[in-house]
């Protein structure tokens, strides 16, 4: 998992993941473009538990996880 990949290659890879990236690349509206991936698994814990031992300097959290139409999420 060395490779930087952007998210089109993120979410073909990855569907249906949470997704740990390193040193991502942003947009303007700070929505990853592209990274490292440094771990994933269909477990948010498991990504969170990798972040906290692993301790990226720079990293962000993806999710590929498609919701359902008519879904609503509360922040």
């Amino acid at each position: 998992m060395d490779q930087i990949l952007t998210i089109s290659e993120i979410e073909a890879r990855y569907p249906s993941e949470w997704i740990l990236v390193e040193d991502p690349v942003t947009n303007d509206a700070l929505e990853v473009q592209s990274g490292k991936i440094l771990w994933h698994s269909p477990d948010r814990d498991e990504v969170y538990r990798k972040a906290v031992e692993l301790r990226p300097a720079h990293s962000a959290f993806l999710c590929t996880i498609q919701m359902p139409e008519n879904t609503a999420i509360v922040l």
